[in-house]
């Protein structure tokens, strides 16, 4: 299974279940990785064979700036959802942590895997 991923992409966003994270932007920190449908993007050295980071990137920031979350595992199921459903990836994990929410603690995070990883030898 090839996978792509994207590392250490900080954003601000409104996210939490107390009043001040309504009205105050967070930083979150986001570790992706998402499987290709294929193996054939070594091969063909073509976009069309696997997907465009930046797309990803995008849409992402998209749903950061229209919707509130409560909490980062509603946040996460979402990004997961919408990369299986809209990138059509067959497998994603996301990692999301806020950064110094808790003093003494640099990171708190879920992380999710969602879909099915797709091994070479059961294909």
């Amino acid at each position: 299974m090839d996978i792509i991923f994207l590392r250490d992409y900080k954003a601000k966003t409104l996210i939490g279940i107390y009043p001040w994270e309504r009205k105050v932007a967070q930083t979150i920190q986001l570790d992706l990785e998402i499987a290709l449908s294929n193996h054939n993007a070594g091969k063909t050295d073509s976009i069309e064979d696997a997907i465009d980071y930046a797309l990803i990137v995008q849409r992402i920031n998209t749903i950061l700036e229209k919707k509130h979350f409560s909490l980062l595992e509603a946040l996460a199921e979402h990004i997961a959802q919408t990369i299986i459903n809209e990138f059509k990836s067959p497998w994603v994990k996301v990692s999301i942590a806020k950064l110094g929410i808790i003093r003494g603690v640099k990171k708190v995070g879920v992380c999710i895997e969602r879909g099915t990883r797709v091994n070479e030898k059961t294909k």
